[in-house]
């Protein structure tokens, strides 16, 4: 059983967004630990991948047109398996705690020239969730199949990502803009509920 409400660390665009996220529920951990408190504490940290295709559409370098999400997320992978075996997380593990789990967001496919399963199969990875959209799990169950596992290395991510770099996209910055974009997205989401939500409290309230 997971100790309280399991925590989603969400709105990560980059490794090095995931780099602090995955740092502070480290250091939560640690801090119930020696507090002698329940190391079992739920979370997983969402990456969104394809808004990345889609930030860069038309200016992807040949070749590789909707790789940037998947380059960025392999990269991410490889840093969070580094974290699992590095002897700190191996601490925290033999204490209780349970890994934060990394979770795909936003994988459904954007440009309708690329399939419509290709963040299914090209993010398929051991200690990972994928939280797919409905009609990319139904077009999966249809005709989709798995292939390699990401490899915990990041295969060769490095190399695409300064292919991107030398057409001129910064994927730092990008990642930045990512997520200030989607943080404004949220909020707004969140006034227009608080708004409707008080609309119908104001209507309930009226004679009728």
């Amino acid at each position: 059983m997971f100790a309280g409400v399991p925590v989603n660390v969400t709105l990560l665009f980059s490794r090095e967004q995931y780099a602090a996220a995955a740092e502070a529920y480290l250091r939560g951990i640690e801090r119930r630990i020696a507090a002698g408190r329940d190391p079992v504490v739920g979370s997983v940290a969402s990456v969104f991948v394809s808004r990345w295709n889609g930030a860069v559409m038309g200016r992807a370098p040949d070749g590789l047109e909707d790789r940037l999400g998947i380059a960025v997320a392999m990269r991410t992978y490889k840093k969070y398996r580094d974290l699992l075996a590095s002897p700190r997380w191996q601490r925290a593990f033999h204490a209780g705690a349970r890994p934060q789990r990394l979770l795909w967001a936003s994988t459904g496919t954007k440009d309708p020239k690329a399939s419509d399963v290709l963040y299914v199969k090209s993010l398929a990875a051991p200690f990972t969730v994928n939280t797919m959209p409905e009609g990319t799990l139904k077009a999966f169950a249809d005709h989709g199949d798995i292939g390699p596992a990401l490899p915990a290395d990041g295969g060769d991510c490095e190399d695409v990502l300064a292919r991107f770099a030398r057409a001129g996209i910064d994927s730092g910055a990008l990642a930045a803009r990512l997520q200030d974009e989607g943080t404004r997205s949220f909020v707004k989401s969140w006034d227009d509920l608080l708004g409707c939500i008080a609309a119908k409290c104001e209507s309930l309230t009226q004679p009728a």
